[in-house]
């Protein structure tokens, strides 16, 4: 089995947005499956991992697209493990089409916890650190890594939201994703006709639950950049994003 997998998805239509391009959403989805497969497939997944009381946390995601599939479009999201140390791990995408067009590449890092404790666990643990064996640190991946998201007290209150079902996920806080898409609709629809999202970075700080009211605080920060504070009921920081548009 080879260090890189390639997984085939393809552009739905009602994955798409009003310019018939794939959600940033639906392809967040995507590139988590991808991971889920690719760690399935070795043996460190959460199906095994779910039977030791262990899971998968998404940490950092950091997504540069030169553009997104059309309607219809069959791709592959390849991904591999870049690194791997006791408590973090990192794990890079590729997202290229049938005739190898690369519309665009993703960072990220991932944290391993106990489903008992919420705590982090040493992921070097599983199968004797069997992880190790799956690093590829020469395949590119020319996108930089996601930084610190820095604002201040500029930051304005921009929408506070409840949380339902829909937005909880396998791990019974809310869903990764649901972030992304909570961030994006900050911006009305009339600003995406003019504007297509370059760069999406988002930083995980600390769960949310069903129940949770979460208020999106954003600043401007250089043209045609903004970042986002996400906090919960008692103003404890959920997570921080910058989205970067062309």
């Amino acid at each position: 089995m080879e260090k890189v997998g390639r997984y085939p998805f393809m552009a739905e239509p009602f994955h798409c947005d009003f310019s018939g391009r794939l959600f940033m959403g639906h392809l967040g989805n995507h590139m988590l499956n991808a991971a889920d497969f690719h760690s399935t497939d070795r043996g460190f997944g959460m199906h095994y991992l779910n039977t030791i009381n262990r899971t998968w946390v998404l940490s950092r995601l950091a997504v540069e697209m030169d553009e997104m599939p059309s309607q219809y479009t069959r791709f592959y999201v390849e991904t591999w493990v870049e690194n791997a140390m006791r408590f973090f791990t990192q794990r890079n995408f590729r997202v290229v089409g049938d005739d190898d067009r690369v519309y665009g590449y993703g960072r990220s890092v991932w944290a391993m916890i106990d489903t008992e404790t919420r705590q982090p666990a040493d992921l070097l643990s599983i199968h004797d650190g069997a992880l190790l064996q799956w690093i590829e640190n020469e395949k590119p991946c020319p996108i930089d890594k996601g930084g610190r998201v820095r604002m201040d007290k500029e930051a304005q209150l921009v929408r506070t939201i409840d949380t339902f079902y829909s937005d909880v996920d396998i791990n019974g806080h809310i869903n990764s994703v649901k972030y992304i898409e909570h961030v994006l609709d900050l911006w009305p629809i009339d600003w995406y006709r003019q504007h297509a999202i370059r760069r999406f970075e988002i930083a995980y700080v600390a769960e949310a639950h069903a129940g949770d009211r979460l208020s999106f605080w954003r600043q401007p920060t250089a043209e045609n950049e903004y970042c986002v504070r996400i906090t919960k009921d008692d103003e404890v920081e959920v997570c921080r994003s910058k989205v970067i548009f062309r």
